[in-house]
């Protein structure tokens, strides 16, 4: 039976919205179905692959895959942590193909993709926490679709260097690495992980990869933060060097998931980003149905025509 996540360590049950509770109109989006959709769908489906999209029932999914953009989840869809908002299972890992980055690559070409985002599950049980697995897609994607831009999500990596190292000698187009909610709420929502560890990542990912790599995080609202911590969170960020950021708003998954607390407006996260783009960063999408991925191609052309104007 599965654990219930809303109830983190055995702690009391958190008050929020029932499960069931009728949602704002401006989260209702037509169902996905047009036939880059389709046929995605189908083909995703026979190569045996993992996207995120569909594993995290992204709103997005039709849209973003009619742009030609997609999000590939690696090294299985068994995650060794539990936080509270994900949908992706929990368990011990098994997941090993060492084909699996040409198999991304190859159906990154078939797709015409010009963005594409790779992500995994957090995998603790291996050496170097799957960093390996990061360097094989981007080669492989460079090899045989060199006009694809490569955005990588990944995990902490436990705070190591050396696997985070490894990634970004790769030279990524964007490094993204979610940071999800204010610190405070960490205990509640991301238990296994640290707010400043996270952030440390991205500022090392910055320093070692120089102006050849776009480092960019993302938070959800409606986990019980208030205004206040949120642009508290943007400024450790930007003090971090992070340059893109995305925010948008949780939806509870299952009954066994955290509560939604409240549903941000609109204008709320039109004030959200006005605040960003005070503190400096480069680029920012906040709304309702804003996920990580959410035009990520835009993200990234929009940061290279910033640097070229200020060249």
């Amino acid at each position: 039976m599965t654990r219930s996540r809303a109830r983190p360590g055995g702690a009391p049950a958190v008050e929020g919205r029932p499960f069931r509770d009728r949602k704002p109109q401006w989260l209702k989006v037509p169902a996905p179905g047009g036939p880059t959709y389709r046929h995605l769908k189908s083909m995703i489906s026979e190569q045996n692959l993992h996207t995120v999209c569909q594993e995290a029932n992204c709103p997005n999914v039709g849209e973003c895959w009619e742009r030609g953009t997609a999000t590939f989840m690696i090294l299985g869809d068994v995650c060794t942590r539990r936080c509270g908002f994900c949908n992706v299972q929990t368990g011990k890992p098994s997941w090993n193909d060492p084909l699996e980055p040409m198999r991304v690559a190859a159906s990154v070409k078939r797709m015409g993709l010009r963005h594409a985002v790779v992500t995994s599950v957090d995998r603790d049980d291996l050496p170097d926490y799957g960093a390996g697995a990061f360097v094989g897609v981007i080669r492989s994607i460079r090899t045989l679709a060199p006009g694809c831009k490569v955005e990588v999500l990944t995990p902490d990596f436990r705070g190591q260097e050396m696997p985070l190292a490894k990634v970004i000698h790769e030279k990524p187009d964007v490094f993204n690495h979610n940071v999800e909610t204010v610190p405070r709420l960490y205990p509640k929502a991301r238990r296994g992980s640290d707010f400043m560890r996270s952030a440390r990542v991205l500022r090392l990912a910055k320093e070692m990869g120089g102006h050849d790599v776009i480092t960019k995080s993302g938070l959800m609202v409606g986990l019980g933060e208030s205004f206040e911590e949120m642009v508290e969170a943007f400024g450790i960020l930007r003090e971090h060097r992070v340059q893109v950021l995305t925010v948008g708003q949780y939806l509870r998954p299952t009954e066994q998931h955290l509560p939604v607390i409240r549903y941000w407006h609109p204008d709320e996260f039109a004030a959200l980003e006005s605040a960003a783009y005070e503190l400096g960063f480069e680029s920012v999408a906040a709304g309702p149905l804003v996920r990580s991925s959410y035009h990520a191609d835009e993200s990234a052309r929009e940061v290279a025509e910033r640097r070229r104007a200020a060249a």
